[in-house]
């Protein structure tokens, strides 16, 4: 009975102090070992295509090519953030409490400049479909570069603060070895829900409702075959065609994200306080991290510049000279 006791331990040398891990029939260990690796190498893979594309081809170098880009980074580094959370599925963290805090802090990050990036593409819609005639000039590619690098900067700070005891000490929110948790006061827990969930996701509802409802009346303008630039009876610039295309494409993207935030959301607010835990969220933790995987094959399904890029990439051709001068735009 003892070595029973034992083997549910993660540290059996410390009886009286280690955490019980959790003991699962091996078939359902290996499949989610297996389905896990194999979605954290595809996370990887197709969004390093989606780096490659638009870093290499100067044609993708757009604004809004340059958003996507900021969330194919962060996508990307999910996919080796849950390396980490495939470690320790069995509810047991062998990696020490530094190498903990380093390795949630990280993902804390990337998780907050997710949601940044998606306001920011939320703006971008924002303003090309409702003030097309100053986008040009409001949204320029230097512009979106200098935003983009102060929303990682500011979501690196922000956690900074956030988590400064856990920094400070590591480990000394857990409650036995083995353990991987991180712990916020009341007020830092509020302050994080407010600023990477209810504040953002509201900001792109809201922005997102203002677009639905101006494509919506361009379309019908378009079906009633309106042949002016603009509609005399409330003086509207009719909205380019690729621009209620993109609107729609990235509606998509931020749809399947909030799909995928909030029930990570859900159910930290349920809980009864702010500690992170590797094994009691695990569900919802993972369909936040496949969400990384998900937006590299929306790309796939609804730009063919992505498509032709991959066939570029995979073929090697853009190892060939002047290769990033190709004309990627010329299928859409």
């Amino acid at each position: 009975m003892e070595a029973t006791d034992e083997t549910e331990l993660c540290f059996p040398t410390l009886p009286n102090s280690s955490c019980r891990r959790t003991v699962n029939p091996h078939s359902v260990s290996m499949t989610a070992y297996v389905t896990l690796s194999c979605i954290s190498l595809l996370t990887v893979a197709l969004n390093l295509l989606v780096i490659i594309s638009i870093s290499h081809f100067k044609k993708l170098h757009t604004p809004t090519n340059i958003l996507l880009l900021s969330l194919a980074v962060s996508d990307f580094l999910v996919g080796f953030i849950m390396l980490f959370q495939i470690l320790g599925i069995n509810g047991c963290w062998y990696l020490g409490d530094l190498t903990c805090v380093i390795y949630l802090y990280f993902d804390y990050i990337v998780t907050s400049a997710s949601v940044g990036t998606m306001v920011l593409i939320s703006v971008d819609r924002y303003i090309a479909v409702c003030d097309p005639l100053h986008y040009s000039s409001k949204v320029t590619e230097n512009r979106v570069k200098l935003i983009v690098l102060q929303c990682w900067l500011g979501s690196a700070l922000c956690h900074t603060l956030l988590l400064k005891e856990n920094l400070k000490h590591p480990g000394s929110f857990k409650s036995c070895a083995g353990e991987c948790v991180l712990g916020m006061t009341p007020v830092a827990g509020i302050m994080n829900l407010i600023l990477t969930f209810i504040g953002p996701v509201a900001v792109i509802i809201l922005l997102y409702m203002r677009v639905f409802v101006v494509a919506v009346s361009q379309a019908r303008a378009m079906r009633s075959h309106v042949a002016v630039v603009t509609l005399q009876s409330s003086g509207t610039v009719l909205v380019k065609k690729s621009e209620l295309k993109a609107a729609r494409s990235l509606g998509v993207v931020v749809l399947v994200f909030l799909l995928c935030l909030c029930p990570f959301y859900c159910v930290t607010i349920s809980g009864q306080d702010t500690a992170y835990n590797l094994s009691s969220i695990a569900f919802v933790l993972n369909l936040l991290y496949f969400n990384s995987c998900l937006n590299p094959l929306i790309y796939a399904f609804f730009y063919p510049w992505f498509r032709r890029c991959v066939k570029l990439i995979v073929t090697l051709q853009i190892l060939r000279p002047r290769s990033g001068e190709a004309n990627v735009m010329e299928w859409d």
